[in-house]
């Protein structure tokens, strides 16, 4: 769908994100609404992080799952997975980055859109 996403499908997109990060545990979902800042890569930026490489690569694969079951999306790319340290997929208007911590503290994505508006996603205990 891409750019032309509506806000309600962009809405859907993002949810069944979330659902898949908390399928397989993620924990620090942030969601950042990035439609107010000019000159941005996305709409949104979903982040998050698991705890090891082997759960980075488990939340990735229930992302793609849970984005195409319940939202009809396919990221356009994904990159990172080899390694599983750090994976971003890019559905276009929605960017989903999966860290591990100490690459998601030595990146610190989270702050670069501090003037957006951040929503924060309760861990799922």
């Amino acid at each position: 769908m891409g750019r032309n996403q509506t806000e309600k499908q962009q809405k859907q997109l993002i949810d069944s994100i979330i659902a898949g990060i908390q399928e397989k545990k993620g924990r620090g979902i942030r969601v950042a609404d990035l439609r107010g800042i000019d000159d941005t890569i996305c709409q949104y930026l979903v982040v998050c992080e698991g705890n090891t490489p082997s759960q980075v690569s488990a939340i990735s694969d229930s992302v793609f799952d849970f984005g195409l079951k319940q939202a009809g999306e396919k990221p356009v790319t994904t990159d990172g997975e080899r390694n599983a340290l750090w994976v971003a997929m890019d559905y276009v208007d929605v960017v989903v980055h999966i860290f591990v911590p100490d690459a998601r503290q030595f990146y610190d994505i989270d702050n670069l859109w501090s003037d957006a508006a951040v929503t924060e996603i309760a861990d799922l205990d």
